[in-house]
């Protein structure tokens, strides 16, 4: 049998990174950049502090997009395009390589000198068996070096599972879409506002827009969490397909058995589809074991599982008094992207409020989701009377509970939030900034005795959630966070 030469790797070399003979020759440079560049970008470019980065989150959410855009802004900023190299590990040419090897390689290739900083890209790295012994020693023998892998599913369990990495590799983690992402990228900035930059802080503008955003929202929910969906007009009209094959059966058929040795995969798919269809509710592990057919303990890995090649979220409750179990013996579980349910059970119209009430919550949590990777962590308020979908807490206690309807019929009716107002007196929560009740449509403030509660629309609520995760604040605060883990 014959064996791949070694000119004929180098050729791939060349093929992979074409900016080596045009600079201007990089493969998306020109797309909308997600939310996330800026604070990957800076990651990628500190050099005080020796570790990879590894670029990781759900299938399909943009990751070689980024990475690839990240080389056009290294090269506008002057780095030499000969000190770049970007490998695909998913092609078998480099199978049974090291990363050593391709390193060296690439060196010799280009005539780099010993002290010259490079820049080496190892996209889909869980395609390299035992990656993290080999990325571990790129760094401790390379430290002039930088280098930056990505990961979907199976890379991201494997180091979350795997301590050979300890200190020596920082996680960035790519989310799905927000709401205001997939508005932008979708061209409706232009459509609803008339400008391609959507307007800050604009409150009458966009209560003017709600029923174009709810439209847009349900739009969202359908398939807008995943960037190639909303680029193309052959997934819109199929997203489904799109999203069942190339995300969730290749997470379910191939990441998690290769890698966890799982035998019975259709126990695992009928599992994780009882939770699709159960998102946003109350669980625990007995009645998932019920209406799945699937022992508790195996429900257990699986739903550890799941959660870390980014499928799903668990959300811890807490009590009327906002303390936390000891033991969690019922929590709710989230999609991380509302859009899956759609493709495994259809497509979503306006008039199914019933399914849609489900998602909505699910779209305001997966916006949450991006906010607990860095700093607040959402749970939920259960007891015996009453229940508040959504709490967040520091230190000093509670900061904001949050009630979401697909409806207005909360904002005429009181006994619809009652958990919510009775929430609010426990913990002497007052100003509307802290007590908010997602609807339909209807806006305001209303006075309940000394509280004050905001009223606002739900699509209007995670616009304007994924505006602050666009803001300086919000990079500014990730970056801090990513690099204090580094420390």
């Amino acid at each position: 049998m014959l064996r791949v030469s070694e000119e004929e790797i180098l050729q791939r070399f060349r093929t992979d990174s074409p900016w080596w003979e045009n600079r201007n020759e990089i493969r998306w440079k020109d797309e909308p950049r997600r939310v996330y560049f800026t604070p990957f970008f800076e990651l990628v470019t500190e050099k005080k502090i020796n570790r990879a980065v590894v670029l990781m989150g759900p299938r399909r959410v943009g990751k070689t997009v980024m990475v690839h855009q990240t080389i056009a802004e290294l090269i506008k900023e002057e780095i030499e395009p000969r000190q770049i190299l970007y490998i695909p590990l998913d092609n078998p040419l480099y199978s049974g390589l090291s990363l050593e090897k391709l390193l060296i390689m690439f060196v010799n290739l280009n005539s780099l000198k010993q002290d010259q900083s490079c820049y080496l890209f190892f996209d889909e790295i869980q395609y390299l068996r035992n990656w993290e012994q080999h990325l571990k020693s790129l760094v401790d023998s390379y430290p002039q070096h930088r280098f930056i892998a990505t990961g979907s599913a199976a890379a991201a369990l494997r180091l979350k599972s795997n301590e050979s990495g300890a200190g020596r590799f920082t996680d960035f983690i790519l989310p799905p879409l927000t709401f205001h992402e997939y508005l932008k990228f979708s061209g409706a900035g232009i459509t609803f506002f008339g400008q391609k930059d959507i307007p800050a802080n604009d409150m009458k503008l966009l209560v003017e827009k709600t029923e174009e955003l709810n439209e847009e929202f349900i739009n969202y929910i359908n398939f807008g969490g995943y960037p190639e969906a909303v680029f193309s007009e052959e997934i819109r009209a199929n997203p489904g397909r799109f999203i069942k094959n190339d995300v969730i059966e290749k997470v379910l058929l191939r990441d998690l058995p290769s890698l966890y040795g799982i035998r019975d995969i259709p126990e695992l798919n009928r599992l994780f589809t009882t939770l699709v269809h159960n998102t946003g509710q109350e669980v625990h592990l007995q009645g998932i074991s019920k209406d799945s057919n699937v022992a508790k303990g195996t429900i257990s890995r699986y739903l550890e599982y799941l959660e870390a090649a980014f499928l799903i979220k668990r959300v811890s409750r807490v009590d009327r008094n906002a303390k936390k179990f000891k033991r969690e013996h019922k929590f709710k579980v989230y999609l991380t992207n509302a859009s899956m349910y759609p493709a495994l059970f259809g497509t979503l119209e306006r008039d199914n409020r019933t399914v849609l009430g489900k998602l909505v919550e699910t779209a305001v949590f997966s916006h949450y989701f991006h906010l607990a990777e860095y700093s607040e962590k959402p749970y939920y308020a259960g007891w015996r009377n009453g229940e508040v979908d959504l709490v967040t807490m520091d230190t000093t206690g509670v900061t904001m509970a949050v009630e979401v309807k697909w409806s207005d019929r909360p904002f005429k009716n009181s006994s619809e939030i009652k958990g919510l107002l009775d929430f609010a007196e426990e913990h002497k929560l007052t100003a509307f900034e802290s007590l908010i009740c997602c609807t339909l449509s209807k806006n305001g403030i209303k006075q309940y005795g000394n509280r004050e509660i905001l009223f606002f629309p739900t699509s209007i609520f995670c616009f304007m959630l994924g505006q602050y995760l666009n803001s300086q604040a919000f990079r500014e605060n990730l970056i801090k966070s990513v690099v204090g883990r580094c420390n």
